[in-house]
């Protein structure tokens, strides 16, 4: 089984849950960073989340990212997502945030 490295890449997240990563059918990933950064010019909120079959389990939620800043979401852990599972991210304002996950998929 090889292992390989993916970012899940998302830009200008909104109000809406956008998906930064799915985890392929039959096997498992591990998220081994995500960062959201602001675009804009003024402190906004954001959630990050795993959708599990319609479920949503909140990693953060309604954290505050000043203006220009990043919040290292998942930093010096590791998340483990099982097949079907989705990373996502929404923020408090429209077009107002950039989000980067790096992902070990197929282990």
């Amino acid at each position: 089984m090889a292992n390989d490295f993916k970012n899940g890449l998302a830009k200008d997240v909104g109000t809406s849950a956008v998906t930064i990563y799915t985890t392929p059918s039959l096997k498992q990933s591990i998220v081994i960073e995500c960062d959201v950064c602001n675009t804009t010019s003024a402190t906004i909120t954001t959630d990050v989340f795993i959708d599990s079959g319609g479920q949503e389990y909140y990693i953060v939620k309604n954290a505050p990212v000043p203006t220009g800043g990043t919040l290292q979401v998942i930093s010096n852990q590791k998340i483990i997502l099982e097949a079907n599972e989705v990373l996502k991210a929404k923020s408090n304002a429209a077009a107002s945030i950039d989000v980067i996950a790096s992902v070990l998929e197929d282990v």
